[in-house]
């Protein structure tokens, strides 16, 4: 039977924890967001060394865990003197895998995107950049909205990784109750239960969004 004595005692740790990992969460939402569509753009742009770079970038970090990336940003910074928050070090660490994923799934619905429309955006005096702008990358969106939906319900489980360094998010709250109370399945249920106010929601309107993109097309 699952004792809700220790939700109750403990109600105010796991509002922080929940506060704390939704703020993460949106940050790396955003900024992931952000940084994937440019080296989206970059992976396909005719200049060489945007390519490469983009690729490099995108490969690299996509091939390894995300806790050595936020390592990176934790212990690797402090290492040339630039020392980090943990939150703010998870977040960052968190932002940058989350956008090489994310960059790959746009790059996905750009090329999904029939070349002629480039071809004749750019025939018609638009810029590279323009032509993504306003011709390609809304059309591109619309595409991968449920690849992208999924990623970032990746984020909000992913963001758990902050516990590992103290982030102040939902699991290190979950195992200081843990640490307290010497109880490890019931404190874990409830903190299942927050993530779950966060993703459900999520889901549900990734969902819709792809309903109402889908009759609209």
């Amino acid at each position: 039977m699952i004792d809700f004595s220790i939700l109750f005692d403990h109600m105010d740790m796991y509002l922080k924890g929940f506060w704390n990992t939704l703020q993460a969460s949106l940050l790396a939402l955003v900024g992931s967001f952000v940084l994937g569509t440019l080296f989206a753009i970059f992976r396909i742009s005719p200049i060489r060394p945007l390519k490469w770079i983009a690729t490099a970038y995108i490969e690299f970090v996509r091939n390894i865990p995300l806790i050595l990336v936020v390592f990176l940003f934790f212990v690797g910074l402090p290492a040339i003197g630039i020392i980090l928050e943990p939150f703010i070090a998870g977040t960052l660490g968190l932002t940058v895998y989350t956008a090489a994923f994310i960059a790959e799934t746009i790059r996905a619905g750009i090329q999904a995107i029939p070349k002629g429309q480039t071809e004749a955006a750019r025939s018609s005096g638009l810029t590279y950049g323009q032509t993504m702008r306003y011709i390609i990358l809304p059309q591109a969106i619309k595409v991968v909205i449920p690849p992208m939906g999924n990623q970032f319900i990746n984020l909000v489980k992913n963001s758990s990784v902050l516990g590992v360094i103290a982030g102040l998010d939902l699991m290190y709250y979950g195992d200081l109750i843990s640490a307290d109370t010497f109880v490890t399945f019931d404190v874990y249920i409830f903190v299942a239960v927050f993530y779950l106010i966060l993703t459900l929601p999520l889901s549900a309107f990734v969902s819709y969004l792809e309903r109402r993109l889908a009759g609209s097309r």
